[in-house]
């Protein structure tokens, strides 16, 4: 009998959990996949909605994974600078058939130098961060370079989940999936991508956002300056 797929997502403090439910919905949905919640401790860890989550296991006791996913939310912020958390990275990215991440998520990645010389997206609010890391800036909703993948906002987290269940078990694996779960999207308006939103509604969600962009290139800037990355 095949060994199930050991497959794992990082939860932390104040992560948008829509960004690490989307994919964990996918790859609960496949038989040959074991999925891992992954913390510090199996403490509930708060999100950035009344939803808390509970790790399955800490960073100390994870197995080596196939697959590492990272998902966004204001909580990667510390966590760009967490060394127990890049070491984790890094030491799980060297044996990982797939490295991946969703929406702010891959500056997590970046931070820990594992995006240097790759392509890569992220949240379309936190582009102007990734070269900064060594990535070169993908506008995609799944970017994919080499065993790298990255996945744009929030419920992009979906589309990267799906594209890598095709990738590990076969596309109709990943269509028996996206029947499994409706995964038909037909939003009601056109304001999900900067390129469509009205031109007053962008103006005004990126005024909200700019203080979490501006930190967030400060932090990438420190870690720029401990990964040797001279951005042009």
């Amino acid at each position: 009998m095949a060994q199930k797929k050991q497959i794992g997502l990082l939860v932390f403090p104040n992560i948008t959990q829509l960004d690490m439910t989307g994919p964990l919905q996918v790859f609960c949905s496949v038989a040959d996949a074991e999925v891992h919640l992954i913390w510090k401790t199996t403490d509930p860890v708060p999100s950035d909605t009344s939803l808390v989550i509970t790790p399955t296991i800490t960073l100390a006791d994870c197995p080596q994974l196939d697959l590492i996913c990272v998902p966004g939310g204001l909580g990667t912020d510390p966590l760009m600078e967490d060394e127990e958390v890049l070491d984790f990275l890094r030491r799980q990215a060297a044996g990982a058939s797939y490295v991946t991440s969703v929406c702010t998520g891959a500056l997590v990645l970046g931070a820990a130098g594992l995006l240097k010389g790759y392509r890569a997206t992220t949240h379309w609010n936190a582009l102007s961060t990734l070269p900064l890391l060594g990535a070169e800036v993908v506008r995609e909703r799944v970017c994919i370079d080499r065993n790298r993948m990255t996945g744009g906002g929030v419920t992009a987290g979906i589309d990267l989940g799906l594209t890598v269940v095709a990738e590990m078990f076969g596309q109709p694996v990943a269509e028996f999936v996206q029947l499994r779960l409706e995964y038909n999207p037909e939003p009601p308006f056109s304001s999900g991508s900067p390129d469509t939103a009205p031109p007053e509604v962008l103006a005004s969600t990126r005024k909200r956002m700019e203080p979490a962009r501006l930190k967030r290139m400060e932090i990438s800037a420190r870690a720029a300056e401990r990964l040797g990355v001279n951005p042009t």
